[in-house]
């Protein structure tokens, strides 16, 4: 078997010709945020996390290619995207307006949701299906600088009818909700079953015993992750096009079969 490489930036097209056939596998490097657990991050120089688990899935099924994850500083990617060095990155939300060098974008991948997690008993103890107003008297947990409550929200913290205590870490304010130091705590959903998760793992977290059992309130708020692509290539990417159509049809399939949750209910439940 021969083979001959063409270097192109981020790509490399290798020829394979056997018995005759000749077969074109298109090399490509795709950009991850490095620091957004559990939904894409770094471990030894890996990409880890959910949306790194589904995309690997989904390009290893796509005739052709052959796509490498490269975990990076969320910031440096986007300015990768922007000048046109990288192809793709994820999981960018839908931002055309200010991110308009970032074009097409792929079909939705994941639904990210934000949501409210209480102990049980705050939950018994009145209905908590209004937002912000069923939570008005409570103390709420809150990761520091995490502004995503809503306008209502904010409005209610700066009248008082809701308490924030702010701390540094999605763990330190879980165990605070498990020992009462919070009546609820506000993150996206998957990160609090994640990190929820390893807290057990690793025995710091006694649910039913020495902490509180946690459940979920209500979703404040939504919104679906992508695969964002370069507009700035002016067709150096020559097989764009070719990519996304695969990659569309890839998610498509995984969504309708139930394996993309799938994915998603393993990596939660085995966090690393």
């Amino acid at each position: 078997m021969k083979r001959a490489t063409l270097l192109f930036g981020t790509m490399v097209t290798i020829f394979l010709l056997a018995g005759g056939a000749t077969a074109t596998v298109t090399e490509v490097s795709v950009y991850c945020d490095d620091n957004y657990p559990p939904y894409s991050y770094e471990v030894d120089g890996q990409a880890r996390g959910v949306y790194t688990a589904i995309l690997n899935t989904a390009f290893s099924r796509m005739e052709g290619y052959r796509v490498t994850i490269v975990p990076i500083p969320w910031k440096r990617g986007l300015h990768y995207i922007k000048s046109g060095e990288g192809f793709a990155i994820f999981p960018p939300y839908y931002r055309p307006e200010t991110r308009p060098y970032m074009w097409p974008y792929s079909d939705p991948i994941l639904r990210e949701e934000l949501v409210v997690f209480c102990r049980q008993d705050v939950l018994t103890a009145a209905p908590r299906k209004k937002w912000p107003d069923d939570f008005f008297g409570l103390t709420l947990g809150q990761n520091a600088g995490f502004l995503t409550g809503g306008e209502a929200f904010d409005e209610a913290v700066k009248k008082g009818d809701i308490t924030i205590d702010e701390a540094m870490s999605n763990r330190i304010n879980i165990l605070k909700l498990g020992i009462r130091r919070v009546d609820c705590y506000i993150n996206a959903r998957l990160s609090i079953a994640w990190e929820l998760n390893r807290l057990k793992k690793e025995g710091l977290y006694d649910e039913g015993g020495k902490h509180d059992v946690l459940k979920e309130a209500l979703v404040i708020s939504s919104e679906w992750g992508y695969l964002g692509f370069t507009r700035m290539d002016f067709g150096r990417f020559y097989f764009k096009e070719d990519f996304i159509a695969k990659f569309n049809t890839v998610i498509h399939a995984m969504h309708a079969s139930g394996e993309l949750q799938s994915i998603i209910d393993r990596v939660i439940a085995s966090p690393e």
